[in-house]
């Protein structure tokens, strides 16, 4: 429960939906020039501080991927993770506290 807790939104939808997380095996990095304004977008998808762009960058070329596989779930993904945000953006959201309680496990 506690490593569920420390995930990020986007991941804990990857779960619920069944969609596995990549995994990184190369660890070679490589340095790449983009326009202020292409970072400022990209930095629109970070989801904590510290994310790095290589997982952002990850995140988009999977979503992208996915969407070309399966268009229909891929929209209702893209849909519920918006949804979501919005609803944490204006405080609505379950603490893990409060759902124990709920759940009769505290």
């Amino acid at each position: 429960m506690e490593l569920f807790r420390k995930m990020t939104l986007f991941n804990k939808i990857l779960i619920c939906y069944g969609i596995h997380k990549y995994t990184m095996v190369d660890m070679s990095t490589t340095t790449i020039k983009i326009h202020k304004e292409t970072k400022a977008e990209i930095d629109q998808f970070r989801e904590y501080k510290n994310e790095s762009y290589d997982e952002v960058l990850k995140k988009l070329i999977y979503i992208v991927k996915n969407i070309r596989k399966k268009p229909e779930l891929s929209k209702e993904t893209i849909k519920a993770i918006e949804q979501a945000r919005e609803r944490i953006k204006k405080g609505h959201f379950v603490t893990e506290e409060e759902a124990k309680r709920r759940l009769g496990l505290s």
